[in-house]
């Protein structure tokens, strides 16, 4: 961190709050400048020794020394959260991490504009996320920096023109590191089945899976010609597609993220009111 002087307060202390601090710790923000607003006794002890942060139960006059506030909240909590805090926090910028909860409902509860939305996921835990921003137009390019600077410890991140798209996002990246697991468990049940071990299997299932990920990100050429590269005509990884395409894997599986964005939908109108 290059901002020496940054105080950023986090209201909840979950793991996306966690992938965050402990990013931002390993790039040299002293915890001193990091306090935790989080309602459990446990987590705020895990939150103390894990990272010497400070953690309360409440918010209150303390946060209005931050810079940067990160909501890190359930979406069903945030209204309530955010009416705590409220008085405290209205000079700061603030970061919502939160699934569904749109910026119109976070200006109304905070009486801000300054409010950039965000949908980053689980691997930020191991600083390999993908998140994806929005800013209000009252964030200002200095404001958009500050969260860069902070995303970027937890690993990559882009901006989306229109507040819409998150929803889509979160279809895509948010859920999606599930949807990996998924199938990771599908191969690693495959490969016992087949005779190896579950050990074995799991470690090529990884394996194969961050390898070919890698592979993409490397390459510029189309997802598809990737493919058809691994996939000869009669062949056993022919057979394995042609299997997938007779069950419309792929048509069921697209299918799925567009109930996921749906459901991120229903979030900010179910507890954004």
């Amino acid at each position: 961190m290059t901002d020496n002087n940054l105080r950023i307060a986090f209201i909840g202390g979950g793991n996306m709050a966690s992938a965050i601090i402990g990013g931002l710790i390993r790039q040299g923000l002293p915890a001193a400048q990091i306090a935790v607003v989080e309602p459990f006794a446990e987590a705020r002890a895990r939150l103390a020794q894990q990272f010497g942060v400070q953690a309360g139960e409440n918010a209150g006059s303390a946060l209005a020394s931050a810079d940067l506030v990160v909501w890190a909240v359930k979406p069903q909590t945030f209204k309530e959260a955010a009416g705590q805090a409220r008085a405290h926090v209205q000079q700061a910028l603030h970061l919502s991490v939160a699934a569904g909860i749109r910026s119109d409902s976070i200006a109304q509860w905070l009486g801000t504009e300054r409010i950039v939305r965000s949908m980053p996921n689980t691997p930020a835990l191991v600083g390999k996320g993908m998140t994806a921003l929005y800013a209000r137009a009252a964030v200002s390019d200095a404001d958009k920096q500050r969260v860069e600077q902070v995303i970027a410890t937890t690993g990559e991140h882009l901006w989306v023109a229109e507040e819409r798209h998150l929803d889509a996002v979160t279809a895509l990246s948010g859920s999606g590191p599930a949807y990996v697991f998924y199938f990771l468990e599908a191969m690693t049940q495959a490969g016992s089945e087949m005779g190896l071990d579950a050990g074995q299997a799991r470690r090529l299932a990884v394996g194969t899976f961050a390898g070919a990920s890698e592979l993409a990100r490397a390459s510029s050429e189309p997802l598809q010609v990737l493919r058809e590269r691994v996939t000869s005509k009669g062949g056993t990884t022919y057979a394995a597609l042609t299997s997938l395409e007779q069950d419309r894997v792929k048509a069921a599986f697209v299918k799925a993220l567009h109930a996921a964005r749906k459901r991120a939908e229903e979030l900010g109108d179910e507890f954004g009111k």
